[in-house]
C-alpha cells in the first residue's frame, strides 16, 4: 500500500508541475482518439442508418458481422493494419506505419463497428410508424433519413461516448502500429505500459490518472449534452 500512496503523491506532483513530456503524451492521445472517433462517426453512422432501414439479401449476416466487430480484439486490428501498412502490404506505399496516422486508422477500425452497431439499434428502436408518418407528410427519402437520425440523436451520443471510450483506452493496436516512439507515437496507454515495465510506478500512476480524467471529462461533457436533450 505504501508503494501505491507514494506513487499517487508523486503522480499528483508530476501532474501539477505540467511536465512537458506528460503534457505532450496527453495532447497526442487526445488528438489521435478524437480524430479516430470522428472518422468512425463519418463512416459508422451512415452505414448504420443504411443497415437499419434497407432490406437486402444477406442483411442479417452483415449486421451479425457488425455486432461481432463491436467486440473485435484490438491486437487483431493492430496485426491486420500492420500487415496492410507494411512496406510490402497493399497500403505500404502510404509509408505511414509507426506514425500517428496509422494509429488513427487502427483506432477508427476499432471504433467504427461500435458506432455502427449502436446506430442500427438506435434507428430500429424508433416507433415503427414514424417513417410512414414522415413519408405521408411529403418528406423526400433524404429528408426522412435526416428526421430519423435527428430523432435518434440521444442514443447516437451514446455511440460517440462508446466509440471514444473504446479508442482512448486502447493499447494493443496502438503499440503495434505506432511503435510507442518517444515524441512521435507515444500515447497515455502505451506510455503507461512502458513505465510499469520499467518499474516507474509513480509515472505510470500519473499517466493512468490523466487517462481516467480525460475519459471522464469527455464523457461527462457528452452526458451533459445528452441529458439536456432528454425529453422531460
Amino acid at each position: 500500500m505504501e508503494l501505491i500512496f507514494d506513487g499517487i503523491r508523486t503522480a499528483l506532483a508530476l501532474i501539477a508541475s505540467l511536465d512537458r513530456e506528460v503534457l505532450a503524451v496527453t495532447l497526442l492521445s487526445l488528438e489521435i482518439s478524437c480524430c479516430a472517433t470522428v472518422f468512425s462517426l463519418l463512416l459508422g453512422v451512415p452505414v448504420g442508418v443504411i443497415l437499419a432501414l434497407a432490406d437486402f439479401p444477406g442483411r442479417r449476416l452483415v449486421v451479425s458481422l457488425v455486432n461481432t466487430g463491436m467486440g473485435l480484439p484490438p491486437v487483431v486490428v493492430g496485426l491486420f493494419v500492420t500487415l496492410f501498412l507494411w512496406r510490402n502490404g497493399p497500403l505500404g506505399f502510404l509509408e505511414i506505419l509507426y506514425t500517428p496516422a496509422a494509429m488513427i486508422l487502427a483506432q477508427a477500425v476499432i471504433a467504427t463497428p461500435i458506432v455502427t452497431g449502436i446506430t442500427i439499434a438506435a434507428i430500429q428502436n424508433l416507433p415503427a410508424n414514424l417513417k410512414l408518418q414522415v413519408r405521408a407528410l411529403g418528406a423526400t427519402r433524404m429528408q426522412t433519413v435526416w428526421i430519423l437520425v435527428r430523432e435518434s440523436r440521444l442514443p447516437l451520443l451514446a455511440a460517440v461516448m462508446a466509440g471514444f471510450g473504446g479508442v482512448i483506452s486502447e493499447v494493443g493496436a496502438s503499440i503495434m502500429v505506432g511503435g510507442n516512439i518517444k515524441g512521435q507515437t507515444r500515447v497515455l496507454t502505451t506510455a503507461t505500459v512502458m513505465e510499469t515495465g520499467k518499474g516507474n510506478f509513480d509515472v505510470a500512476i500519473a499517466l493512468s490518472l490523466i487517462l481516467l480524467t480525460l475519459a471522464f471529462s469527455v464523457n461527462y461533457l457528452l452526458t451533459l449534452i445528452q441529458q439536456r436533450e432528454r425529453p422531460r
